[in-house]
């Protein structure tokens, strides 16, 4: 039961979490995924309209914008989530975990690949923007407020605007 599987990867990622229930009941982070994943079902089937309607009432509820063509993987955790928007060609690998105010966005406004993909295990602090068609790697954090264009190696650690490599080789 991946519903169940995602609470419990919110209960292990925040000590505040005190039970899986309180993340099934209060979370909007998770209850945003919901709406996700009903909408992102509409957008597969190519029904776009009754798709984007499903992520705007998630947003309404919860102020987390997801794109229904996004793709997003397993256990995936949005702390807070206020102003979290993903963009519809953005990937989101397994086991990632994302705090309030991040983009994944786009630089360009043609119909292409534009947005970021991340792969698992990724961390990204709060406010963190990451604009464009890059790879983030696997089990790599970007520090809160970076501002991300260009891509970032697997176990890297990164921060700053524009946001370079911290981690001590």
């Amino acid at each position: 039961m991946a519903w169940l599987e995602t609470a419990r990867a919110y209960k292990k990622k925040d000590p505040a979490v005190k039970s899986v229930l309180e993340v099934i009941f209060l979370y909007p982070g998770y209850h945003v995924m919901g709406f996700y994943r009903i909408a992102h079902f509409f957008y597969k089937v190519h029904l776009y309209f009754i798709a984007r309607l499903i992520s705007q009432v998630g947003r309404f509820f919860t102020q987390i914008e997801i794109h229904p063509g996004a793709v997003i993987g397993k256990r995936f955790v949005i702390d807070h989530g206020s102003g979290v928007v993903i963009g519809e060609t953005a990937v989101v690998g397994d086991d990632c975990h994302i705090h309030h105010g991040v983009t994944l966005g786009s630089k360009s406004t043609t119909p292409c690949d534009r947005h970021p993909k991340l792969g698992d295990n990724v961390l990204v602090g709060a406010g963190a923007q990451i604009i464009g068609n890059i790879k983030i790697g696997s089990d790599s954090v970007i520090g809160a407020n970076a501002v991300v264009v260009k891509e970032v190696m697997k176990n890297d650690v990164v921060a700053g605007i524009p946001a370079k490599s911290i981690k001590k080789k």
